[in-house]
């Protein structure tokens, strides 16, 4: 769903290859029978960006994290159960990784019924552990902080620890000579001289509440807005009309787009706000899609390495005083780059977590 799992999948793909491993992406969506997967993937973007009260319900109903007894996306991951498994026998997996929620379903049914031979180590990309991240089935759970670790192990029991956010060393901040970079501030500075790039972050999908009013008050009060539409063209021909912004389509270079920007107005907590971080960039959440969105955002801005705006005004302040030089700035970037700087390589402890998990097996 989106492009930020694929983005992690790929991250860790990149760095097993490195290190001399084999490593192989698997669509969960893609072994559902019957053309399930599609079905459901659709639902869901058009959910997120015609009917975002819809999805909003559904959250609440299967992820929203709370007691209580709700319904489980169990159901649905087993019916990809027959083919994961065969892959997995079929390539001589050493360990099965979800990094998607689904995923993690379907590796604790299996693992928790002895139908995965491998370990399966979960690797949760949210900054809220949603309810459908967790199975006790599962042998690991790695986080992106301590404090969803505890809430991994305290919900399920689960062994869970943290290793930071995996992004790719471009996007990392001291990167020297960021390839890109220097186009873009050039760029930039042909379309808003003396006005702070701040990018807006749509996702893959383009989705956002009242974009459109956001720029129009960033470009009026002296910032120059960089929309992220990603796929969503319509978006795009959008807010191209509007003096001032300048709206981007799919974006290849990332790392130097954000490393030549001041700031990321962030509205879903996903992996874009996570490469905002790494490049040394303050997070501003306003306006977030509902559900996982909202709760992400609130829970960045409750750690520190973000903020929340509320309403326009706030949002304003927050800009002012994080694009300017000074100590609010450097405190903000501190405290983002902390995340990767104060956690072990994520390869490194799923590995870690694969051994430690057939060891127990053994035993």
């Amino acid at each position: 769903m989106g492009a930020g799992h694929d983005t992690v999948a790929a991250e860790l793909v990149r760095r097993a290859g490195e290190r001399g491993d084999t490593a192989q992406v698997v669509d969960v969506l893609a072994l559902l029978p019957y053309g399930l997967g599609t079905v459901l993937r659709r639902f869901y973007r058009g959910s997120v960006r015609h009917f975002p009260w819809a999805y909003a319900a559904l959250y609440r109903l299967f992820l929203r994290p709370g007691p209580g007894h709700r319904p489980s996306g169990t159901p649905l991951a087993r019916l990809a159960g027959g083919r994961l498994r065969e892959l997995a026998e079929r390539t001589g997996a050493d360990v099965v990784v979800p990094v998607f929620h689904l995923g993690a379903q379907l590796t604790g049914h299996l693992r928790a019924r002895g139908l995965l031979s491998v370990p399966s180590v979960v690797l949760v990309i949210d900054f809220e552990v949603h309810r459908q991240w967790l199975h006790p089935g599962n042998d690991h759970c790695l986080c992106l902080t301590e404090a969803a670790a505890r809430q991994v192990r305290t919900s399920t029991g689960t062994p869970a620890s943290a290793c930071g956010p995996l992004v790719a060393p471009g996007f990392l901040a001291g990167t020297p000579d960021v390839p890109g970079a220097a186009a873009w501030r050039d760029l930039f500075d042909r379309l808003g001289p003396g006005r702070p790039a701040v990018v807006l972050s749509a996702g893959a999908w383009g989705v956002g509440s009242h974009l459109d009013t956001t720029v129009r008050l960033l470009a009026e009060h002296g910032f120059l807005p960089v929309v992220l539409c990603g796929d969503n063209r319509r978006l795009r021909r959008a807010l191209s009309g509007t003096p001032g912004v300048l709206a981007l389509g799919w974006v290849t270079d990332m790392p130097g787009l954000l490393h030549a920007a001041r700031a990321l107005i962030d509205n879903a907590a996903g992996q874009t706000a996570v490469q905002a971080l790494a490049a040394g960039l303050p997070v501003v959440g306003h306006r977030p899609i509902p559900g996982h969105g909202a709760d992400g955002v609130r829970r960045m801005a409750e750690l520190g390495v973000s903020e929340a705006a509320e309403d326009g005004d706030a949002l304003l302040r927050a800009l002012r005083r994080l694009t300017a030089p000074g100590p609010a700035r450097r405190r903000r970037v501190a405290a983002g780059r902390a995340l990767f700087t104060e956690q072990p390589d994520a390869l490194t402890a799923l590995t870690g977590a694969a051994d430690s998990a057939r060891a127990r097996l053994r035993r």
